[in-house]
């Protein structure tokens, strides 16, 4: 099924969080599904490209910012499936820096033909007037969200959960537009308490997640985003690079890394009762350690391993 050849299944392996032995846990790794088009972009873009190639569809239009997982992943999966793919991208500076940008820079060496509008602009990426004017620029195409997320991407979300995973207590996913917790919530077990770790600030995304979602089985943890959407301190770097050393795993900054350092801090102060099974979901996004270590190194921090 389109670039299913390209796909490996994804496993459970057993971690360590720091020195705490209360609970059982294991982390999904989805980001062993592909090397770019990993964990939740896979599961998001699945259904839409199999939709757009079914209704004969030639081009795949989608929109992100500067190191945008979506737009490496979207990009690597038009290629792989012989689809035209067109990125509008948040920030017109960004014009002359594309081959300074690994996530641009490996974009357009996938085929990916950019438009880079003003942050203003960026905003109306949802409303038709925007849409249509894009289709006279470009011709017809099938417009994927930022980050992914619809009703189809959501479908693909329900298959990251096996009937192997029933017996976790949790369910522990990063939550940046809401598609992936969705999937997960409606697919976990009714007994599965389904936690969503946002990446950004403030709790606009229940409302999002609430749309998708057809189980009450979840709750947002708001208190692990570090100040932001893709925003990081030195504790963070140091617990990432700790995480890896000791389990063989690398993190991503913006989503997983801020994740797994909420859980620890959270077996930290009992949150979790004890010998709870607690499966955690690593979404990919490794692609953009790069990208983040260019930031670090222009600002004189530490780099991630």
């Amino acid at each position: 099924m389109l670039f299913e050849s390209h796909i490996q299944a994804s496993r459970n392996q057993e971690i360590v969080l720091e020195s705490f032995h209360t609970v059982n846990l294991e982390i999904k790794r989805e980001d062993e599904i592909h090397s770019v088009v990993s964990g939740n972009k896979y599961r998001k873009l699945k259904y839409n490209v199999e939709y757009a190639k079914q209704n004969n569809y030639t081009t795949l239009l989608t929109f992100g910012g500067a190191f945008s997982n979506h737009i490496a992943a979207t990009a690597t999966a038009g290629k792989l499936c012989g689809i035209k793919t067109i990125g509008i991208i948040r920030g017109e500076e960004l014009i002359t820096k594309v081959n300074e940008n690994p996530t641009l820079a490996y974009a357009k060496a996938c085929g990916m033909q950019f438009k880079f509008v003003s942050r203003s602009d960026f905003k109306q990426k949802d409303t038709k007037t925007f849409i249509e004017a894009l289709k006279v620029e470009f011709g017809d195409f099938y417009v994927v969200p930022e980050g992914g997320t619809n009703t189809l991407a959501v479908k693909g979300c329900e298959e990251i959960l096996t009937e192997a995973d029933k017996d976790f207590d949790y369910i522990c996913v990063p939550v940046g537009t809401g598609g992936t917790i969705s999937g997960i919530i409606n697919s976990a077990k009714p007994n599965q308490k389904v936690l969503g770790f946002s990446a950004l600030k403030g709790n606009f995304l229940m409302e999002d997640i609430s749309r998708f979602a057809k189980q009450d089985n979840w709750k947002l943890i708001s208190d692990y985003h570090f100040g932001g959407y893709a925003k990081v301190n030195t504790e963070l770097i140091a617990f990432i690079n700790r995480f890896k050393a000791i389990n063989n795993v690398p993190l991503d900054p913006v989503y997983t890394g801020k994740m797994l350092f909420g859980i620890a801090d959270m077996i930290k102060k009992d949150y979790f009762p004890k010998h709870s099974k607690i499966l955690v979901v690593h979404t990919g996004g490794l692609q953009g350690i790069k990208g983040m270590n260019t930031r670090l190194k222009q600002k004189q921090l530490p780099l991630i391993q």
